[in-house]
């Protein structure tokens, strides 16, 4: 249903505006990055497991940091490309031949 919003932590049915309400600023949190918590999980699994994620393990990246697939795939893109900057590499991986 649009316009409702079930918070489970605290046990509450929200209806209508103050759905919608917390529906944007909710958006705009995830708008404005991630949490340092986030971050500190992104990062953790950047350095120490994979700078390059299949789709299984970003779908279990994004479901521990708490954010969604596409989140952490834009995060993975622009961290590497940091990364890559940082190395003296180009930002994004070409063919050998060219």
């Amino acid at each position: 249903m649009q316009g409702v919003e079930v918070d489970l932590e605290q046990g509450r049915v929200h209806f209508g505006l103050l759905a919608r309400r917390r529906a944007e600023t909710m958006s705009a949190e995830t708008a404005s990055g991630p949490t340092e918590d986030q971050v500190e999980i992104l990062e953790y699994n950047f350095n120490k497991v994979n700078k390059h994620p299949d789709p299984t393990t970003l779908c279990l990246i994004a479901a521990e940091a708490g954010l969604s697939e596409e989140e952490t795939q834009k995060w993975f893109k622009q961290r590497l490309a940091q990364w890559r900057r940082s190395e003296g590499l180009p930002s994004e991986c070409r063919s050998v031949t060219d």
